[in-house]
């Protein structure tokens, strides 16, 4: 199976706004490390090239235009896509942004739609594939199952499943990106929302659930010992 994992580093001294980021890129498959330190953020894009760097401005440590302009300066970690985010909304702050080498700057507060549009077409114009919105029909397990996610319908060899709204949700984050691992977390944070608190035991049950509808279907759902779960269905994405 092809690996189209994607990973984005976020560098953000506001927790609220992290998580808020973090949450959103998540929900598409994309794999977020979160830090609030310039220095720090340098050293881990240095160790591991991350697909996507959103940036403040206001960092504790090292200004956010410094951390550009050193990645930029590197011939390995030059060609990251950088969006800043920042409550630093003035012309002067803009033009420097992007006279650093940022391909695009978002002021605070922000639409997190807009933001994911944002990050989206600055991955593309990198050459990298950007975070997909799955709002449309996903086909899986050589076009045995089938998730319309706008009618909200699962089809199994054939015939109509039901499902909660949870189980619904659950199904179509794992099936949507085949092969990457869930944690328990993750689910609860993409299904509930960030806030939610809920026993890991609850995620269990609800995939259990799902697995004994989908039948013979059900074993496309993975556990991955002390991780959580992921769908394999043997397809190339």
């Amino acid at each position: 199976m092809i690996n189209t994992n994607r990973t984005a580093l976020v560098v953000e001294d506001e927790p609220e706004i992290a998580d808020l980021v973090k949450f959103h890129l998540e929900r598409e498959g994309v794999d977020v490390t979160i830090t609030r330190s310039g220095r720090r953020a340098l050293e881990l894009a240095r160790k591991s090239i991350p697909d996507l760097l959103v940036l403040d401005l206001m960092l504790p440590d090292l200004d956010g235009l410094e951390v550009c302009r050193r990645l930029k300066e590197n011939d390995e970690t030059k060609k990251i896509p950088v969006v800043m985010l920042t409550a630093r909304g003035s012309e002067a702050d803009i033009v420097a942004g992007i006279e650093m080498g940022a391909d695009d700057y978002v002021t605070k507060p922000f639409s997190p739609r807009v933001l994911m549009a944002r990050l989206q077409n600055a991955m593309r114009k990198h050459g990298i594939p950007g975070v997909e919105q799955h709002d449309g029909v996903l086909v899986r397990c050589g076009g045995k199952l089938t998730i319309d996610k706008e009618r909200h319908v699962v089809i199994c060899n054939g015939e109509t499943i039901s499902l909660t709204i949870t189980e619904f949700e659950m199904l179509f984050m794992l099936a949507k990106r085949p092969g990457f691992v869930r944690t328990r977390d993750q689910i609860i944070s993409t299904v509930h929302g960030p806030l939610t608190v809920l026993s890991q035991r609850t995620i269990d049950v609800h995939i259990t659930a799902i697995r004994r509808k989908m039948q013979d279907l059900g074993d496309s759902i993975e556990t991955v010992r002390g991780v959580g779960y992921r769908f394999s269905d043997g397809e190339k994405e």
